[in-house]
């Protein structure tokens, strides 16, 4: 079952303590919002901005925004970031293999 994605403006946001809350488009109370469910975006949030986001109930039984995304702002992808990684590394196994094959040809021939 898809989680519905909700709109919302910041409406506050304490960026000393990494958290703030949301006036929901839809009206309703106000929803906590913590930098953690701002995942890969390039930017921290400022009061103002639109935020798309998910619900969930805390431990204490009240809505918090997850899953959620700041309009507008660019979404870093992990995969990307890990990407050169994990090139990087095939590259250097390669690399040592070649390595290691050049430095046996050089004694065998000798």
């Amino acid at each position: 079952m898809a989680k519905i994605m909700h709109k919302g403006m910041l409406k506050t946001w304490k960026e000393d303590r990494g958290f703030g809350f949301i006036k929901p488009d839809n009206g309703g109370k106000d929803i906590f919002i913590h930098i953690s469910s701002l995942k890969g975006v390039n930017r921290r949030p400022v009061t103002g901005d639109i935020i798309y986001y998910q619900t969930a109930k805390d431990s204490g039984g009240k809505f918090k925004a997850i899953n959620a995304q700041i309009e507008g702002v660019e979404i870093v992808n992990n995969n990307s970031a890990n990407f050169m990684g994990i090139n990087g590394k095939v590259i250097g196994a390669i690399a040592m293999g070649l390595l290691m094959i050049a430095i046996a040809v050089f004694f065998y021939i000798k």
